[in-house]
């Protein structure tokens, strides 16, 4: 719980300071390199080289999903830059899989609250929108709304559950 609300105070800190919910914009405003690789399985990886903080994102992803992902590895440069410190770069084979690793799901969350303000979600929801139809409406995966409207629920909103993949892609 302690690293949910962490993750969440941090995104919320990211978008007072820098004014914006895109994730590419924030990278370029953080002075993060975003690259294009041909990665065959894996869709994102953080990585330091030469002090450099880098976001490696797999070359043809859907403008949504290429957002979620540097959303995604923003959350692990801003959440786990110290234990990168201690490793040569945060692999992501299983990307989005909060089953096994806890910084996924922290970097999730932060993706889910920085791309996904309360206000707005919330705002769907009374309106009656079910996740999918709030993911198609605020241009989002259905997954990261899930997860959203449950991280929600932990804060004590009384949203019906909603089902989400563990692993998201």
């Amino acid at each position: 719980m302690a690293q949910m609300k962490s993750a969440i105070a941090a995104a919320n800190r990211i978008f007072r300071k820098y004014e914006t919910r895109n994730p590419e914009k924030l990278a370029h405003r953080m002075d993060i390199f975003v690259e294009e690789m041909p990665f065959k399985n894996q869709k994102g990886v953080y990585t330091i080289m030469d002090r450099q903080p880098i976001i490696m994102v797999k070359a043809g992803l859907h403008p949504v999903t290429r957002s979620i992902v540097i959303a995604h590895e923003l959350g692990h440069h801003i959440l786990h830059k110290d234990e990168l410190k201690k490793t040569p770069s945060l692999q992501e084979f299983n990307i989005f899989d909060m089953t096994t690793s806890r910084i996924e799901y922290e970097a999730n969350v932060f993706a889910a609250q920085l791309m996904l303000p309360d206000d707005e979600i919330t705002e769907y929801i009374y309106q009656g929108f079910d996740v999918q139809q709030i993911a198609r409406a605020m241009k989002s995966d259905i997954n990261l709304v899930a997860l959203k409207v449950a991280e929600l629920r932990s804060r004590g909103h009384q949203f019906r559950e909603q089902e989400y993949k563990n692993k998201f892609y």
